[in-house]
């Protein structure tokens, strides 16, 4: 079996969104960014068992991995959900590992 070669860059990044995706806070921030972009407080509001310097650490994670962007507007800076590293670890990961499943049942099917 041949194994694609894949820039050590991209495993870097990889990674780092897996390390941002362990977290469940950090999931349920996306979650939330998912439904409509956001401002740090109306983050931080969403997580009241944590304090602001915790809300803010995980979203340097997120940040660091590329899954949120932030705006500075006035005083206040906006975060929204960036998809394209899920998106990437999707085609990477799942997209081949789910066609196989699907052939697999398609032969079980069919004989």
């Amino acid at each position: 079996m041949m194994v694609d070669a894949v820039n050590p860059a991209q495993d870097d990044a990889d990674d780092r969104v897996f390390k941002a995706l362990a977290s469940a806070v950090r999931r349920r921030m996306l979650d939330a960014l998912k439904q409509s972009p956001r401002t740090t407080g109306e983050l931080c509001g969403l997580f009241v068992e944590l304090d602001r310097t915790t809300v803010l650490q995980h979203l340097r994670v997120l940040e660091s991995a590329d899954l949120v962007t932030g705006r500075r507007v006035g005083r206040e800076r906006h975060l929204s959900l960036a998809p394209l590293p899920i998106k990437r670890i999707h085609d990477r990961w799942i997209d081949d590992y789910t066609r196989a499943a699907v052939d697999l049942l398609a032969r079980l099917d069919a004989g």
